[in-house]
C-alpha cells in the first residue's frame, strides 16, 4: 500500500509546477475552467445528453431536418435519437453520440458544414439498424442490407431509404429548403439580468 502511495505522490510531485510558478498556473487554470463553463453554457451542451429533439437545432443548420421530421409521420412516434444513435447497448449509444456530436461541433464551429446535409458512413449503418429494429415486423420478407458494407457486397441489397426517399425528411435537403418553417425558439444563453435587450422585467 505504501508503494502505491509513494508512486502516486511521486507523480503528483512531478506534475506540480515549481513554487514560483504556482500562482500563475492556478490563475491560468481558473481562467481555462471559467472558459470551459462559459462554452458549456453557451453551446447548451447538457441538452445533448437527453433525447429532446430540440437539442438538434442548437445549430441552425439542422433546422430543415428538424422541421421536416416534426411534420412527417415519424414526428408523432420517434425522436431523432430513435433513428440516429445505436440502441443495442448504452455504452455504444453514448460513445457514438460523443463521436458524432464532436464532429458536428467541429464542423459548425469552423464553418465547414455543407449546404446539403448527408449522413456519413457510420451514421448510415446506424440508421439502417434502427429502421430494421423498429419495422422488424414489416421487413421479414424483404431483401435488405444490414449495413452499408453489406449493401456494397450484395448487389441486390438495399438501404431502406433507397425506396422510402421521402421518409422522414423529404427529398430536398439544404439550408434553403425550408426558409420560413416554424421551429421552437431556443432558450437564451445570456441571463435576463445581463441582457440589455431582454423583455423580462428586471428583479
Amino acid at each position: 500500500m505504501s508503494k502505491v502511495f509513494n508512486f502516486v505522490a511521486d507523480i503528483v510531485q512531478r506534475v506540480l509546477p515549481p513554487k514560483e510558478w504556482m500562482a500563475p498556473v492556478m490563475v491560468l487554470g481558473g481562467l481555462l475552467a471559467a472558459l470551459f463553463l462559459i462554452i458549456f453554457r453557451i453551446s447548451n451542451a447538457a441538452s445533448y445528453l437527453s433525447d429532446d429533439p430540440r437539442a438538434c437545432i442548437n445549430c441552425h443548420i439542422m433546422t430543415p431536418e428538424y422541421v421536416t421530421w416534426e411534420r412527417g409521420s415519424h414526428g408523432r412516434v420517434a425522436v431523432c435519437n430513435d433513428c440516429h444513435v445505436p440502441h443495442d447497448n448504452i455504452f455504444r449509444k453514448y460513445f457514438f453520440k460523443a463521436q458524432d456530436g464532436s464532429r458536428h461541433a467541429f464542423m459548425f464551429t469552423f464553418r465547414m458544414e455543407p449546404q446539403v446535409i448527408k449522413a456519413h458512413k457510420p451514421s448510415i449503418g446506424v440508421i439502417q439498424e434502427n429502421c430494421l429494429r423498429c419495422h422488424a415486423n414489416l421487413v421479414g420478407q424483404v431483401r435488405y442490407a444490414n449495413s452499408t458494407a453489406e449493401a456494397a457486397a450484395h448487389g441486390d441489397g438495399r438501404l431502406c431509404w433507397e425506396c422510402h426517399r421521402e421518409t422522414p425528411h423529404g427529398r430536398v435537403h439544404s439550408l434553403a429548403s425550408v426558409p420560413h418553417a416554424r421551429r421552437p425558439q431556443q432558450e437564451p444563453v445570456i441571463p435576463d439580468w445581463l441582457n440589455p435587450f431582454s423583455t423580462q422585467p428586471k428583479k
